[in-house]
Formats: C-alpha cells, sequence, structure tokens
C-alpha cells in the first residue's frame, strides 16, 4: 500500500537549509583567503583562478591531495574543530613546496553524515586559516551530507591544491650531490602521521582519557595531540629567492627514513647525526609508553623534524640564519655521502 505521507529529503536525513546556512557562515572566512587572480566567490560549479601567464616563462603546474587521516578521531573525542582543517591545508601545500611550487589555490572536500551548520564553519575556519599561512586562494569545495555512512558526529575531509613553478626552477633532487648539508626544520609535534600508533600507545598502552595530562609534559593528550601541522611554505619561498636549494623532503608518513631517500639521486645516501637534534618529549613519550623500538619510531614519527633540505655546504650557515629570522628552528642533521650499490639510503651516524 502507498503511503500518502509526504516524504522530504530532510526526513532522509539530508538538510538542504542547513547546508545553504553553513554556505552563508562561510563566506566570511573563505574571502579572507582571496588573491588577485581569483575570479569569482564561491558558490559557482567550479572554482575560477586566472593564472597570470605573463609573470613566467615557462610555467609548470604542481598538484598536491592529501587528508588529515585519524587525527580526526581526536578533534571527534575532543570535540575541536577549528585546527584539523590546518592540518588539511598543510599536507597539500608543503607537499608542492618541496618541488618548489608556490601554492596558488586550495579545494577541500568534507563529508558527513548530518551536517552541523557550526562544526563544518568551525572546520572551514581552520582551512582559511591554513591557506592564510601558505598564500593560496580557498576557492571552492564540497559538503556531502550521507546519512547512515559515518557514525554521528564523525566526518572526514580531503583538499587538492594547485601550485606554480618556472620549469627552470623546479627541485627535483638531481642537483644534490655528494657534501650537501641536509638541514632539518623543526615541526610543531606529530602533524597528520602516525595517529593510529599514537592512539594505541596513548589509550591503550598508558590508559590515558582525551583530557588527561600527559606524564611531564603539562598539557592535556588533546591540547598536544591536536597540535596543527606546521605550514613550511612562506618560510621555504623566502629561501629559494636568494638561496640555491637542490633537494626537499617532506617529513610525513615513513618518517624520515622512507621520505629523505625520495628526493636522493642515484649513488646518494643521506648520513644523518641522531645527536644533531633533541628527540622532542611527545616522542620519547610515545617511545617509552609503547616500547617502541628506534628504526619503528624513525619510520613512523616526524620525530621532531618536518621538513628536510638539501644545501650547498658553503650556503649552510646563511641558510640557517634566514630560517632563524624567519621564525623557523632549524639545524644541520646530517650531509649527502656517496652509497653503494644494494645499501640502505639513510644511515643513522
Amino acid at each position: 500500500m502507498v503511503s500518502t505521507t509526504k516524504t522530504t529529503y530532510k526526513d532522509a536525513g539530508v538538510d538542504i537549509d542547513a547546508g545553504n546556512t553553513f554556505v552563508k557562515m562561510i563566506k566570511p572566512l573563505v574571502k579572507a583567503t582571496t588573491r588577485p587572480e581569483v575570479l569569482a566567490d564561491i558558490g559557482g560549479f567550479g572554482g575560477l583562478f586566472s593564472l597570470n601567464t605573463g609573470k613566467y616563462r615557462n610555467p609548470v603546474l604542481v598538484s598536491g591531495t592529501d587528508g588529515v587521516g585519524t587525527k580526526l578521531k581526536l578533534a571527534f573525542m575532543a570535540d575541536r574543530h577549528d585546527t584539523v582543517g590546518i592540518d588539511l591545508v598543510a599536507m597539500c601545500v608543503n607537499d608542492i613546496i618541496v618541488q618548489g611550487a608556490e601554492p596558488l589555490f586550495f579545494l577541500d572536500y568534507l563529508a558527513t553524515g548530518k551536517l552541523d551548520p557550526e562544526k563544518g564553519a568551525a572546520i572551514v575556519k581552520g582551512i582559511a586559516e591554513g591557506c592564510v599561512q601558505a598564500g593560496c586562494a580557498l576557492i571552492g569545495g564540497e559538503t556531502a551530507e550521507m546519512p547512515g555512512f559515518y557514525a554521528d558526529g564523525e566526518y572526514d575531509m580531503a583538499g587538492f591544491t594547485v601550485g606554480v613553478v618556472e620549469r627552470d626552477n623546479l627541485i627535483d633532487g638531481s642537483s644534490i650531490t655528494v657534501g650537501n648539508r641536509l638541514i632539518g626544520l623543526a615541526s610543531s609535534g606529530l602533524h597528520s602521521n602516525g595517529y593510529s600508533l599514537a592512539r594505541k600507545v596513548i589509550f591503550e598502552r598508558m590508559g590515558l582519557g582525551i583530557n588527561d595530562q600527559l606524564p611531564g609534559l603539562g598539557r592535556s593528550v588533546a591540547d598536544e595531540l591536536l597540535t596543527p601541522t606546521r605550514i613550511y611554505v612562506k618560510s621555504i619561498l623566502n629561501l629559494l629567492r636568494d638561496f640555491q636549494i637542490n633537494g626537499i623532503a617532506h617529513i610525513t608518513g615513513g618518517g624520515l627514513l622512507e621520505n629523505i631517500p625520495r628526493v636522493l639521486p642515484h649513488g646518494c645516501k643521506a648520513m644523518l647525526d641522531r645527536n644533531s637534534w633533541q628527540l622532542p618529549p611527545l616522542f620519547r613519550l610515545l617511545q617509552e609508553g609503547g616500547n617502541i623500538d628506534d628504526d619503528e619510531l624513525l619510520r613512523t614519527f616526524n620525530c621532531g623534524i618536518g621538513m628536510v633540505l638539501a644545501v650547498p655546504e658553503k650556503d649552510a650557515e646563511e641558510v640557517l640564519i634566514r630560517l632563524s629570522g624567519l621564525s623557523e628552528q632549524a639545524v644541520v642533521i646530517g650531509e649527502v655521502a656517496k652509497c653503494e650499490p644494494g645499501k640502505e639510503c639513510v644511515e643513522m651516524v
């Protein structure tokens, strides 16, 4: 028998009015990220960005996409949603700056079971802040309300960025040579990698709760683990104007052991001095709390180093001085050496 009661999309769990309210709430956040090349406000079917080709001789577009991973679980537990958007932008723009590309624009995808406009606006606030830090424009995105697909109060998100670099200035690691110094830029914490292991150690092995104090750190689990990923774009663009940077590695999943080799040319290896930087207290706590061996720690977490630059030996000191002036904590963590066939590409000394 066919029911005579009218059924609406809202009855099925999708609230179009809430979506419209959400768009109105985020418009001023998006506007704060605009650049002169942006041609339209959000709301269209596609974001419009006019590349000033007269500014470049031979431009190469560089793109990157990523998510935040299980760090979102911490946001759900703490009911804090205004910083994970920074993480989202950071994971994308930090990936393309390693090739020398200036991020131009960013788009996001946010999916949830039931849209909460205020929570969604907090998320976009973080995304907008990340775009401001990176100097790119938030020109669009997609919000998907998918009832029954996500647990109550949970969501997932992904991001996408496009940048530009002159072909002659593209950084691919091919100019790295033996003797280059490796400069490590400090991370702000775990960034957005290794959270599955971190959650297992903190919540299962150590028995802590989201609002409990981390032993010896003086901060709660939420405060420490929700610290947003550092965005290195403006500092690296500043360096590129005056220094030769032969290679850059973003230290994400795989840690130092797997990310540095991605930029090393054949026949080269990274010799890292483990005593050149201090392992931050959070990583030491995780290692001790989970009985994690050194190799596993270095392969899972950034261990306090979020970005690694390969620079000529003669420039290393000046690069460090410049980075200090840009409020980056940086130190020479090793050098590039000759690698024999079949040997490891990273050696800890």
